[in-house]
C-alpha cells in the first residue's frame, strides 16, 4: 500500500512539474534556467525587465551565456555601459517578436518583424535557424509567451 501511494504521488509530481514551468514569466524562467545571466543583465541595464515581465505574449530567441562569451573581447562590458543603453535596447529587442510563435508554427524562410523594427529570417532545413543562430532548445513555454535558446547573438543593422 505504501509502495502504491509513493508511486501514485511520485507519478502525479512528476505530470505537475512542467505544469509550473508556464506559470513563471519570461524573466523569471530564463533566471531559472541559469544558462541567461548575462542576457538578463543586459535586460537590466537596457530597462526591459518589465517589458519581459509584462502580459506578452512574447517570443524570445534568447542567447546563453556561452553566445555572449563569444562576442569579441569587451563587446559585452562595453554594451552595459549606460550610454550605449539605446544600443544594447536594439539588440536585447531585436531577439524578440510579438505573440507566441511555437516551433510548429515555423516554416523554411519565413520572416518575421522584431520589437527592434527588423525581420528575423527562420531556416527549418537541416535545423532551425534564425538568421545564423541555432536554435539549441525551443518551446520552453512561459506565462508570457515562449523562449527559444539560440547559440548566437542576434545583431541588427544599425
Amino acid at each position: 500500500m505504501i509502495r502504491r501511494t509513493f508511486m501514485a504521488l511520485a507519478a502525479s509530481t512528476a505530470l505537475a512539474l512542467p505544469a509550473f514551468a508556464a506559470d513563471k514569466d519570461i524573466v523569471d524562467t530564463a533566471v531559472d534556467a541559469g544558462t541567461f545571466t548575462t542576457l538578463v543583465a543586459a535586460a537590466e541595464a537596457a530597462g526591459l525587465v518589465d517589458t519581459l515581465r509584462g502580459d506578452g505574449p512574447l517570443t524570445v530567441f534568447a542567447p546563453t551565456d556561452e553566445a555572449f562569451a563569444a562576442l569579441p573581447d569587451g563587446t559585452v562590458d562595453d554594451l552595459l555601459k549606460p550610454e550605449n543603453k539605446d544600443k544594447l535596447s536594439a539588440i536585447l529587442t531585436y531577439h524578440v517578436i510579438p505573440g507566441a510563435v511555437m516551433s510548429g508554427d515555423l516554416s523554411d524562410g519565413m520572416t518575421a518583424a522584431t520589437v527592434e523594427g527588423s525581420d528575423v529570417t527562420i531556416k527549418t532545413e537541416g535545423g532551425v535557424m534564425v538568421n545564423e543562430a541555432n536554435v539549441t532548445n525551443a518551446d520552453i513555454e512561459a506565462s508570457n509567451g515562449v523562449i527559444h535558446v539560440i547559440d548566437s547573438v542576434l545583431m541588427p543593422s544599425m
